[in-house]
């Protein structure tokens, strides 16, 4: 995991990571290191968009539907979506369905139940880096 306000110092792209449980974002970021990727993980929507626009270099964001915090996934991959329109985003829940309405164009989404290698592989399909 790389710090929230400034660059990773390898080289690997850096994907912002959203989850509000513990174990769920600690595996995952797990496999997506593992991937070769570098992460910047956070449990709220809030705090996402704050790392976001501090942090250009992100070019991926993976977030859980229900989140910590007043925001919750499909909102905060709305705003993601607006500030940054190329970001490949992968939405994820256990809980809420894929809405069309609330997805931004090119988002992802996949339900849970899921393998941490299902969440890296629909990433890969998504990231130009």
């Amino acid at each position: 995991m790389v710090d929230e306000t400034t660059g990773a110092n390898d080289d690997r792209p850096v994907i912002l990571l959203v989850e509000d449980e513990a174990l769920t974002i600690m595996d995952l970021g797990d496999v997506l290191e593992d991937g070769g990727y570098a992460t910047v993980q956070c449990a709220s929507a809030e705090r996402a968009l704050n790392i976001l626009a501090a942090r250009p270099d992100i070019c991926g964001l993976v977030t859980d539907v229900e989140l910590s915090g007043k925001t919750n996934g499909f909102d905060l991959a709305t705003a993601a979506a607006q500030a940054r329109p190329q970001l490949p985003i992968v939405i994820v829940s256990g809980r809420a369905a894929p809405d069309p309405t609330r997805m931004p164009p090119g988002a992802r989404f996949i339900a849970r139940p899921c393998t941490g290698e299902d969440i890296l592989s629909q990433l890969k399909g998504l990231l130009p880096c």
